[in-house]
């Protein structure tokens, strides 16, 4: 069945390792734990077109809070999600207020080191 189907997954946002601390005078003096880590989300998905158990991970920093190594961002994202779909990501674009726009706006590229 994944010959023909693309099944994406993935998760809101990382959390960054540091716990966030409460502000004095806000938030009853109750700890909120860990905050979202926009630099951490995690996506990955089975399919005929990607290579099988193959992971693009991401090399973080010492301390975990970001990438510094295979970064993906999300322009890229959409750009192969689009390709194992048969899309090319330049030419696919969409009107809206009279103006044609493209998932991966100006930016974009293929991830070729996960395609099979």
């Amino acid at each position: 069945m994944l010959e023909d189907t693309l099944v994406v997954w993935g998760g809101e946002f990382g959390r960054t390792p540091t716990v966030e601390l409460p502000t004095p005078g806000s938030n009853a003096g109750k700890l909120n734990g860990r905050d979202h880590n926009h630099y951490g989300l995690r996506c990955g998905w089975p399919a005929a077109a990607s290579k099988g158990a193959t992971s693009h991970r991401r090399q973080p920093t010492e301390f975990g809070f970001q990438a510094v190594e295979n970064k993906v961002h999300v322009h890229d994202l959409h750009a192969t999600m689009l390709h194992l779909l048969g899309f090319d990501h330049e030419t696919f674009t969409y009107r809206y207020a009279g103006r044609d726009f493209r998932l991966t706006d100006v930016e974009g590229k293929v991830v070729k080191s996960i395609l099979a």
